[in-house]
Order: C-alpha cells, then structure tokens, then sequence
C-alpha cells in the first residue's frame, strides 16, 4: 500500500439559496460545465439513484486534466462525497466531501473538503496539486454562489436547443470537417484566423478571431473533447461573448442507413448583470428576452454555417468519387 501523505484543503462559501436547491446543483454534476469555470465535460457512466460514477474532464492550472470518480449521494444530510478512482496526473489519491448546511429558509452554508496525496510525495507534485485544487474550489464556489442566488430565475437564464442538418455523405468526412478546426480559415467565412493547440491527443485548445454581423472581430477560445469514433465533439468556451455567462456544447455525427443527421447542441447561461447594464431603462423581462433571441440566433447562424460547410464537403467528394454512367 501506498505511504504518500495525506494532504488536506477545506473552503466554504454562504449562499443565498435554499438549501435543497444549492444541493440539487451540486447532486447533479453533468450540468457543471455550465455552472462551474473549470469544468469542461461531465459524463455519468452509471448511477442507481445514490451511488454514480462520473468521467470529467476539467482545466486545472492551465492543464486539461480528465479522471472518473464515483461519487454517493446522501439528500438526507445534503453531502455529496467522492474519490478518484482512475487519477488525475500527478496524484496518489484524491477525495472529499460537498457539504450543504441549512442557516435558514433561503440561506446556506456550502462547503468542499478536498484530501489529496502525490505520488512519492514529490514536493514540486504536491505544490501543484494543491495550487490547482485551491484554485478550482474557490472559483467553484463563487460560481456556484452566484448562480445559486438567482434560483428563482434561473429556468429563463438557461437556454438550451439544438441545430439539425441531414446530409447524404460519409460521417467520417463530416467529423473531420469539424475536426480540424484549424482549416477553418480557409473555409469559413467568418472565421478570420485559427490558433489549435492539441498537445493530448483529441483535446484542443482552440482561439479563432471571428467576424460579427457588423463587421467587428472577437477573439473567441473553446476547449475541445473529440470522441472520433463515437462521432462527437464537445466543448466549453471559457470566456464567452456578450451577455453570456457560460456557453458549452456539443458535436455529433449520427448515422442511419439512409445518411447521416449532424447535430450541434448549445447548453447557455445568460448573465443577468450584463443585461442590465446593456439595456439601461428596459424592463428585466423584456432585457432578458431579448437576450435570448439573439444570443440563439448567433449561436444558430454560426453553427448552421458551419453544418452546411461539412455538408458541402461530404457531398462533393460523394459526387467526385461516384463514376459516370
């Protein structure tokens, strides 16, 4: 058995929220790329109601780093305790316990405790290990202290739909069109300039300036998990654009017999102060509404030209490949 040692961290928050709604969110974890900065993509591989196991990938000091953990839920006491079971590099072991204390009917007390080793207790190791789980716990909970504080609003502050676009052409081209990004340049009208970084192989690190409808350019970045042979891709974008507070998505390539449907789903929170502060001397609702509309209809045209470009692709090398008759 191993002998590193044991180290711990213990942050804690008060939120503005009932209780059962602060453990509610942290209960369900595949939400977290949209409430949490650090978290990419959350998968539940098996859950029987208490017990689950989760694979994550999440950015921790820069890093994409990606472990399973299996996780028991405990409503009743309103903790949530988990452990790494395939580990995060460079870890020996890594562990804790989400805990939700009730201060009143719409206030609470939320707290992580994080129990961490490094393997051969290297001191360079361990400085890291706690200088990253320090920084995600922190921005964790501020995150989840400001979303929780909205609760009663957060159902019209959530946005979710996807694109659909039916194409008779290979999936494997398809995938490939929207996988190398870094092509995009050249074949994407709005898209003035691509720097991928893909030091782990099928994670991407991509910033790409793009060109708005009047005219103005945005550095836009979007961390990337690339699924080939299940024919998805999914992303966060760690800093979105406008009146958006988190932004994360996905890619997939889904085949039948006839052809193939290509689908880009958006999941979407909008942040209630950048509204306000953007519509000065409208309503809340009206602002909000608003917000909605167009922050859909960009998402939609960007992801709508881009499903027509893997279109084109696919079918003309179709067309190019099929012998004249």
């Amino acid at each position: 058995m191993s002998g590193e040692r044991v180290h711990r961290v213990s942050h804690a928050v008060e939120v503005a929220a009932p209780a059962g709604v602060v453990y509610g969110l942290i209960a369900d974890a595949v939400q977290w790329p949209l409430y949490f900065p650090a978290n990419v993509h959350v998968e539940r591989l098996d859950y029987d109601g208490v017990r689950e196991r989760l694979r994550m990938w999440v950015v921790a000091d820069g890093q994409v780093k990606s472990w399973t953990s299996s996780r028991v839920q405990d409503p009743a006491r309103r903790t949530v305790t988990y452990r790494q079971e395939q580990l995060m590099e460079p870890a020996a072991s890594m562990g804790g316990t989400w805990s939700v204390t009730e201060l009143g009917a719409e206030r609470c007390r939320l707290a992580i405790d994080h129990a961490f080793s490094a393997t051969g207790d290297r001191p360079e190791d361990l400085a890291w290990l706690e200088r990253a789980t320090r920084a995600n716990a922190r921005a964790d909970l501020s995150s989840l202290q400001d979303i929780a504080r909205r609760w009663s609003r957060l159902d019209q502050l959530v946005l979710s739909f996807e694109e659909r676009l039916r194409v008779h052409g290979p999936a494997e081209l398809l995938y490939g069109f929207l996988y190398e990004a870094a092509d995009w340049s050249q074949q994407v009208p709005y898209v003035t300039g691509v720097d991928l970084d893909e030091t782990q192989a099928g994670i991407q690190k991509i910033t790409m300036g793009v060109r708005g409808e009047d005219g103005g350019e945005e550095q836009v970045t979007s961390v990337r998990v690339c699924f080939p042979h299940a024919g998805r891709i999914v992303f966060k974008e760690p800093d979105p654009r406008g009146p958006v507070a988190a932004h994360c998505g996905e890619w997939l390539i889904d085949p039948d017999e006839s052809g193939v449907t290509v689908i880009a789903q958006h999941h979407v929170v909008l942040c209630e102060d950048t509204l306000a502060r953007t519509a000065p001397g409208t309503d809340a609702a009206t602002a909000l509404n608003r917000a909605r509309r167009q922050v859909r209809a960009r998402l939609a045209r960007e992801s709508g030209t881009l499903m027509e470009l893997a279109r084109e692709h696919a079918e003309t090398a179709v067309r190019h490949l099929t012998p004249a008759r």
